[in-house]
């Protein structure tokens, strides 16, 4: 899916399609405070899993988006997980009990079992969704490089409409290594709010790209599902694996007084922490970018839940690059 395995509009093919993002908050002043100077805290490099990278971790001097000119880390990924498998995607048939991968519809997680493949056209309220054979009960999956090419494009051809749209890490040479340039300590907006637009949210502590929210509705245009695994990633041919649910997967930096770990970090340096505590329990507080500040931590996001369909909400800071 990539955003929806597909995901940049900007782009084309499938990214246009399914990395269509949806924009972030915007500038909304109005409803978020100005972060209090002088507390960020700098971005940490030892967390993040050495594995997930294809260099060692570097410092340059670097333009924010806002004008700023600062010191950022260089962090160059492998773009592969290196500690969680990829996949399974879609199930093959609607007889197969066992949990491929998931889809998010309605603010929830589906398990995409062929049960759930076989009741589309109910779920949906919609006879036009019919994803298998009614012979042989085979589910119609994108198999082959070709067909997930075809079918993961804005203008899908009606040879690949109601299909299970999955790809494999073989399509994109095993990964697609990614470069971002993460200020080294955050410089934080004075007004207003960064939107989350097709550069992505940030980056996971095992090197995996954190996407914006997946163009669910672009996707089902052509009755189509572009399936997430369980970690809540997928493949895009132009930008390779990424994540776009927070599903336990990215790697973790606990924290030691019961705050939720630490598992990423956002384009304008702000750490991305868990959605739950040690406890369970989720953060209070949270402005619409779902941030908040603590005497440890200083201004920090917290994950929306993996049905939401995105990390967090806005940026509260001037954001770096990625490429």
């Amino acid at each position: 899916m990539g955003n929806a395995r597909f995901d940049s509009l900007a782009r084309v093919g499938l990214a246009s399609m399914l990395a269509f993002a949806i924009v972030g908050c915007g500038d909304t002043s109005s409803t978020t405070e100005p972060i209090a100077t002088g507390n960020e805290v700098s971005v940490n490099p030892a967390s993040f899993l050495a594995t997930g990278l294809a260099s060692p971790i570097t410092t340059e001097n670097c333009t924010l988006s806002g004008g700023a000119v600062t010191s950022c880390y260089r962090i160059t990924t492998v773009g592969a997980p290196t500690n969680h498998a990829v996949g399974a995607f879609c199930p093959t048939n609607i007889s197969d009990g066992s949990v491929a991968g998931m889809w998010i519809e309605g603010g929830k997680t589906h398990d995409l079992t062929g049960a759930f493949i076989a009741n589309l056209a109910t779920f949906y309220n919609d006879s036009r969704w019919k994803l298998f054979d009614n012979a042989t009960g085979r589910i119609y999956v994108t198999d082959t490089q070709a067909a997930f090419q075809a079918a993961a494009q804005p203008n899908v051809p009606a040879a690949y409409y109601n299909h299970c749209v999955e790809g494999k890490m073989s399509y994109v040479g095993g990964g697609i290594s990614r470069t971002y340039l993460i200020p080294v300590t955050p410089v934080a907006l004075t007004s207003g709010t960064g939107s989350i637009g097709m550069s992505g949210v940030g980056v996971a502590l095992n090197g995996i790209t954190m996407d914006p929210p997946a163009p669910v509705d672009r996707i089902k245009a052509a009755f189509t599902i572009a399936a997430f695994d369980d970690c809540g990633g997928h493949i895009n041919p132009v930008e390779g694996y990424h994540y776009h649910a927070a599903m336990g997967c990215a790697g973790t930096a606990a924290s030691t007084d019961g705050h939720a770990a630490l598992i990423g970090y956002a384009l304008d340096g702000f750490g991305i922490y868990a959605m739950l505590d040690a406890a369970g329990a989720e953060s209070t507080g949270l402005d619409n970018c779902r941030g908040h500040t603590d005497g440890t931590r200083g201004y920090h996001y917290h994950v929306a839940g993996a049905g939401e369909n995105m990390f967090i909400g806005c940026f509260r800071g001037q954001q770096g690059t990625v490429r």
